[in-house]
Order: structure tokens, then C-alpha cells, then sequence
């Protein structure tokens, strides 16, 4: 689904991202882990395209993307949930749901499933976003990425200032799509429960650079928890 193959970034003279390479498969999760500042979501948003790459590959369903722009990311079939949820305040729940659906025809509806996975947006369907609780938002941004039916899911500490509960709901909406066998999941995580316990492959960052990867059922055994411990 998605390969990508010893990307490199810098932000003025720091190389930021070291000969990163990683793969999603339809039907997994792939967790990311890793301590603050070692490069993780300045990978999630080299591919995603908001941030440019120095060198390296990234190919999404066989096709070269690395110079693709970050909507026509999104049309070939990439969601992205950013870290701080970043929904439109001032807009509706609804109204934040269509820009999910922005580059689809305007007739096109909200896919009732959204409100099957997330009950609780289609109580405050009218509400604005910047009135709803943080880990209602979190859902609210969640469900705007899966509105246009993405093949691959990009999260970026989704559980990041969420009350358990929601974190557990969270966390049973990514299993599910993950189960269906057609999206593959990438998911960046500090909270490490929840991460091994979605995991069916990990990768631990370090220093811009992937030091550790492998099956989720082998999280515990590697001791991956000591690696990105604070």
C-alpha cells in the first residue's frame, strides 16, 4: 500500500529524518513509536507532503508520489488525522464532516457509517467543533479523514489529552477498519498500551532514524517499552 525507501529531511542544517524507510499493508496497523522530538510526525507530514523530502522514495499503490501535492495525496486515497486534531472551530460538525469530502462533488452525502462508528457526532451534528469536548473532536477529526474512504489512515497521536473511555472507543474504530482487510493504518503513538495492543507491526524512532522494527506480538519480548520510555 504504501512503501517508502531511505527518505531523508532537514529543517535548516539538522537532518531530521535519517534513511527512513517503512511499509503499511491493508488490513494492519503499524504503530510508530518513539520519545518527543525524534522525528515522527515530520515523518507523517513528509508523507503527507506538507513537509518536502531531500532524498529517498515514496510510493503509494505502486505509484511515486514523493512530489505529488498534499491534495492530490488525499485524492489518491490517503486520510491524514493530524496531532492536535486541528478541526474547523467555528464550523459544524457537519460542515467540518463535508471537508472531508472537498474535492467530491457537492451532492456527495456524509457516509452514514461515520455516525455508526462516532453515535456521538450525529447527536451534535449542528453543533459547532469548537464546542465539543477534545476527545469529541478527536472523533470528529477522525471520521472527517475517513469521510472520502481512504486506503490508508495516518494518525498522529490520536489518545494525546483524551479521556479514557474515548480512547478505548478510539482504539475499537481502528481495529475494525483495520479487520476489514482493506485500509492499512499507520498509527504514531506515545501511549504505549494502547499502541502495543493495536500493533500488528512496530517501528521505534530515535534520532530521526528507525532503530527498531518488527511484529507487534514480539513488542513485549524486544522490550520496546524501554526504548521509548521518558
Amino acid at each position: 500500500m504504501l512503501t517508502v525507501k531511505n527518505i531523508n529531511q532537514y529543517y535548516g542544517g539538522s537532518h531530521i529524518l535519517r534513511d527512513v524507510s517503512l511499509q503499511t499493508t491493508p488490513g494492519k496497523v503499524t504503530v510508530l513509536l518513539g520519545r518527543n522530538g525524534v522525528g515522527k510526525t515530520t515523518l507523517l507530514k513528509s508523507l503527507m507532503g506538507l513537509v518536502p523530502i531531500k532524498t529517498g522514495s515514496i510510493e503509494f499503490n505502486g505509484q511515486a508520489i514523493e512530489k505529488a501535492t498534499p491534495y492530490e495525496r488525499a485524492r489518491a486515497g490517503i486520510g491524514f488525522v493530524p496531532q492536535g486534531r486541528e478541526i474547523f472551530a467555528r464550523l459544524t460538525v457537519e460542515e467540518n464532516l463535508r471537508m472531508g469530502l472537498a474535492y467530491k462533488s457537492g451532492s456527495t452525502p456524509v457516509p452514514a457509517e461515520l455516525y455508526e462508528l462516532f453515535p456521538v457526532l450525529k447527536q451534535m451534528l449542528h453543533r459547532r467543533g469548537g464546542d465539543l469536548s477534545g476527545g469529541q473532536q478527536q472523533q470528529l477529526a477522525i471520521a472527517r479523514a475517513l469521510a472520502a474512504g481512504p486506503k490508508l489512515l495516518i494518525l498522529d497521536e490520536p489518545t494525546e489529552g483524551i479521556q479514557p473511555s474515548i480512547i478505548k472507543d478510539i482504539g475499537r474504530v481502528i481495529r475494525m477498519l483495520a479487520d476489514r482487510g482493506e485500509m492499512a493504518i499507520l498509527l504514531c503513538e506515545q501511549y504505549y498500551d494502547f499502541a502495543e495492543e493495536l500493533a500488528d507491526d512496530y517501528l521505534v524512532m530515535e534520532r530521526g532514524e528507525v532503530i527498531a522494527r518488527g511484529p507487534g506480538s514480539e513488542m513485549a519480548e524486544k522490550g520496546v517499552r524501554q526504548l521509548v520510555a521518558i
